[in-house]
């Protein structure tokens, strides 16, 4: 497996690992919580997280990925880590090669849905259920576990609370923050 490859099987794990920060202890409703008028749901984001992914995986197979709905958000994230184990897979298989470059692949759809999961975190905070913070450069993020089953914080920020305000970026109390 290339070095590139390697990579972006790491950024799939972390994409699951925020993926499911964001959805952890998440308050009942928050599947269908809408901020606004034309605003996605985290249910809807997560579906079309699932298709970015998908999208993603046409680029070693040909056809195209459009996933039909389906009924809530636990049905949605089961089978968006599927897909993400699938994407995961070919990118380990050196025998498959795509129609695009790695670059291409993590600038697309990758990035996309990265993006989509830090949504996920902003609809839990205006819904009123942060998220907690933790320092990610700590996180036990593993390259062969895209799955729902994401350990807990190595290094959680001691000073949040739930009910203060964002911080600013830099050091708090002698510690990094993400």
């Amino acid at each position: 497996m290339t070095e590139s490859r390697h990579l972006l099987r790491h950024f799939l794990a972390a994409l699951a690992y925020r993926t499911q920060k964001a959805l952890r202890d998440a308050p009942d409703g928050f599947g269908e919580f809408r901020a606004g008028p034309n605003v996605r749901t985290p249910h809807e984001l997560m579906w079309h997280m699932t298709g970015l992914v998908g999208y993603a995986r046409t680029f070693f197979h040909g056809g195209e990925y459009a996933p039909p709905p389906v009924a809530n958000l636990a049905d949605e994230v089961a089978r968006f880590h599927t897909m993400l184990a699938a994407l995961s897979a070919d990118l380990a298989d050196a025998a498959l090669s795509a129609r695009l470059t790695d670059e291409q692949l993590l600038q697309g759809p990758l990035a996309d849905a990265m993006t989509h999961a830090g949504q996920l975190a902003l609809l839990r905070r205006l819904m009123g259920a942060p998220v907690p913070s933790e320092n990610f450069i700590h996180a036990a993020i593993r390259s062969e576990n895209v799955s729902a089953s994401q350990p807990a914080p190595a290094a959680p920020d001691g000073w949040w609370r739930p009910d203060q305000p964002p911080q600013p970026p830099g050091p708090i109390h002698g510690t990094a923050h993400g």
